[in-house]
């Protein structure tokens, strides 16, 4: 594949978007999970709407892991191994690190994300250090995400950060603005710091030739992480090992925190434009780190990329346009209700089928089906559930459905034991609900699930889901919302119009102690009173709530919206 650099990357000063993973085509895996997608809905935006962008990234030649499960639900983690060379272009520019006083030579390989209709494109520049003048261990840096101990990872972040910014150089690429998407990315800044010194001949201390306005002018910093725990920390022997002294280690220490280096400090001290996810977040956020200025824009994800095809003809036919106009959804009201529940059922029916050549489990297409698939972790608790379990059996009984899916990370043994007990829970109730759990969650299996159950469920401790995105996926199929109010959804959510809340309200939330077991209690009351009825008793009504959660919420939670605000908010201002 030949790669040829436009007239207009070279001439125009870009928006560079940093990311530790981008994930934008099924067969190229280099995400994880919601981060990585996120991002490449953020690309695919940005190619539609013309922008300016370029984006930087990790090759991860291993991929993340493709997830075996056993009879038990016991998770087993292989590598996935890919060739780059079969879909992406090697540049012949190089840039070279330090890394514990070696130096590693970094490559980057290239994929356009491009608009067939405008032939505008955006280049992704995957960085790779696995080359011949490498030692063994360098070469291996760029193998798997978020994998290895906290030295690999942060070796990772040297090549991502500094060696981002010195390929981009190398290229030849002129930039306006650096956008880190989350703390990973950070180090960029240090090279910037590296590059803008101040031009002082005598100072009567070290910190005024370091011109840290003039990089927070350049720099862009979006948080994902609402809890203090989910923030990448490194002690600062390891960083001296790792990088040496990049720059003093008390000017380092001014930005950084004094304890540990504190990568998303690191952004937020070098950045003008911070922003978290979604309002919540920002609030959330701003209570996590007082005293800076925290923005926020809610998520979007890429329309055109998670619509289903029996949606996207419905909205050829009655909405021309939608795919790179998502604000066309409020016309909704046009399509007639038989044909909107016609594309949900050819969906479903897609679903079913492919549940049941896969796994023999027997699903039907009439029964109520619920989606619930994510990242397996504690906080989002997708054994809420089963928390009365002769309850759930009481309600569901012959009229329900349930379908799971996602990866834990593999030292996230919490995680993992929640999808064991999964497992075992619907082996106590195959004779009364149909349960499975499908391995390997992927984009590919992620667009047949939002699009093919009837409600999709998601029920985190708040207030640690930051946005969630897989919500707004379903919408963009007529699929409601049945949901803890936290993240987009309280932005989302109308009560009985476009979807169902669980739990308390934020409100509420903040004055009472959001347990497992009153937000259970409403889920099940809910689903018992208000959901199961609905969809089997008033087609009428629930063909109505498709149509808002599409006019509504697929309307406004879309990546062109997200990126014109970012271009509005925090590139051009």
């Amino acid at each position: 594949m030949r790669f040829a650099l436009s007239q207009d990357l070279m001439s125009e000063p870009q928006i560079a978007y940093f990311s530790m993973e981008i994930g934008f085509r099924n067969d190229i895996p280099t995400y994880s999970g919601g981060l990585g997608v996120l991002a490449g809905d953020t690309i695919k935006s940005a190619a539609d709407l013309n922008l300016p962008v370029v984006a930087v990234t990790l090759l991860h030649r291993k991929g993340y892991f493709r997830q075996e499960l056993d009879g038990s639900g016991r998770q087993i983690e292989h590598p996935e191994e890919w060739k780059p060379e079969d879909c992406m272009t090697l540049l012949p520019q190089k840039a070279r690190i330090t890394i514990e006083d070696r130096e590693v030579a970094v490559q980057a390989w290239v994929y356009n994300i491009s608009n067939v209709v405008t032939n505008w494109a955006v280049p992704i520049f995957f960085l790779d250090t696995d080359l011949p003048e490498n030692e063994p261990e360098d070469r291996a840096l760029t193998d798997h995400l978020y994998g290895g101990d906290d030295r690999y990872r942060l070796k990772q972040e040297v090549v991502l950060g500094i060696g981002g910014v010195l390929m981009l150089r190398a290229i030849g690429i002129r930039i306006k603005k650096y956008h880190m998407n989350e703390g990973h990315a950070s180090f960029l800044t240090l090279e910037l710091l590296q590059r803008y010194k101040k031009d002082i001949e005598s100072v009567w201390d070290e910190r005024q030739i370091w011109d840290v306005d003039r990089v927070k002018d350049l720099c862009v910093f979006t948080t994902h992480t609402p809890v203090e725990a989910g923030h990448d920390k490194f002690s600062y022997d390891l960083v001296r090992e790792v990088m040496g002294e990049i720059i003093p280690f008390d000017v380092l220490k001014d930005l950084a925190g004094k304890d540990k280096l504190n990568m998303t400090l690191l952004a937020m001290n070098l950045s003008k434009y911070i922003n978290g996810v979604a309002k919540k977040h920002g609030e959330v956020s701003k209570m996590l780190f007082p005293g800076y200025k925290i923005q926020a824009i809610t998520n979007g994800v890429h329309t055109f990329t998670w619509t289903c095809e029996s949606f996207a003809r419905l909205y050829d036919k009655y909405i021309p346009g939608w795919a790179n106009e998502p604000e066309l959804f409020v016309r909704i009201g046009k399509i007639p209700d038989e044909e909107i529940w016609g594309a949900h059922m050819e969906a479903k029916k897609h679903l079913i089928d492919y549940v049941n050549n896969l796994t023999g489990i027997g699903m039907d297409y009439e029964t109520f089906t619920i989606g619930f698939a994510r990242r397996a972790t504690a906080y989002k608790r997708s054994n809420l559930l089963f928390s009365d379990i002769e309850r759930l059996r009481k309600i569901g009984k012959k009229k329900l459905q349930i379908i799971y899916a996602g990866k834990a990370h593999p030292k996230d043994y919490e995680g993992k034991k929640n999808i064991e007990e999964i497992f075992k829970k619907s082996k106590e109730l195959k004779d009364d609900i149909k349960i499975i759990y499908l391995q390997n969650y992927n984009m590919d299996l992620a667009l047949k699930l939002v699009s093919g159950v009837d409600v999709w469920l998601n029920t985190p401790m708040r207030p640690r889901e930051a946005s969630g995105t897989s919500g707004m996926k379903a919408a963009h199929n007529g699929v409601m919302n049945f949901s803890v109010l936290d993240g987009w959804w309280i932005e989302g959510h109308i009560e009985g119009f476009t979807g169902w809340s669980i739990g308390p309200s934020p409100t509420e939330a903040t004055l009472t102690k959001s347990t497992d077991l009153l937000d259970a209690e409403d889920l099940y009351d809910k689903l018992e009173h208000q959901v199961i009825p609905t969809y089997y008793e008033n087609r009428l009504i629930w063909v109505r709530m498709m149509q808002n959660a599409i006019g509504k919420n697929a309307n406004y939670f879309n990546s062109h919206r997200m990126m014109r605000r970012y271009v509005t908010e925090a590139y051009i201002r």
